[in-house]
């Protein structure tokens, strides 16, 4: 069976790839790079995670780099999604104190980018975006980051409180994971391949 590297400390988002990768034959296993997000776009970011784990692991990788961009903001926080406050709890509380005097809905986009790092190969690319709003939360369900203050277009629950099948099924990462599954690119992890470049 082969072994995919995901470059995370999130035992959240390790178990959501866990469910979004059932049946592709794959092992994930996490590897917590700690590499400095430097990059000046998402796909950046995914892309030092994800070559970060493959170096230290000489296997194939998975990053993932994903933000909330709120329109009334003029997309904020966007790529400073995870550094706008210590906690999560208080990054959602500094995103509600600035929304507080802009009129609703507060229209908002997840965005996320993977990259596949993969030892001799080119490290591909692959997104997701998800519309929605954001709203006080009613909820910490069972999801993480932003989950709990943001519903998804057409959903009466937020994505922390949506059951993880209808939360893949809307979420920006699951448009992500859905766009890899669909490229091909996992089914030739087993198999050698000539030495690239990394393209970001």
């Amino acid at each position: 069976m082969t072994v995919l590297f995901l470059a995370t400390g999130n035992a959240g988002k390790l178990g959501e790839f866990q469910e979004l990768l059932l049946g592709t034959g794959l092992t994930l296993e996490a590897v917590d790079t700690r590499v400095p997000e430097t990059g000046d776009s998402y796909g950046a970011n995914a892309a030092l995670k994800a070559e970060a784990a493959t170096r230290s692991r000489a296997g194939p990788a998975l990053g993932d780099d994903s933000g909330l961009e709120v329109a009334a903001l003029g997309g904020y926080p966007g790529l400073l999604s995870a550094r706008i406050a210590p906690t999560q709890a208080e990054r959602e509380a500094l995103l509600l104190e600035r929304l507080r005097h802009h009129p609703r809905p507060w229209r908002a986009r997840f965005v996320c980018l993977l990259a596949l790092s993969v030892p001799g190969r080119q490290t591909l690319s692959f997104s997701g975006e998800a519309a929605g709003e954001i709203r006080e939360p009613a909820g910490r369900g069972h999801g993480f980051g932003y989950d709990p203050v943001f519903w998804p277009s057409g959903s009466r629950l937020s994505l922390a409180e949506l059951p993880p099948i209808e939360k893949h099924r809307l979420s920006h990462r699951g448009a992500a994971v859905r766009a890899l599954l669909a490229s091909g690119a996992l089914a030739t992890l087993g198999r050698p391949s000539e030495r690239g470049e990394s393209r970001r």
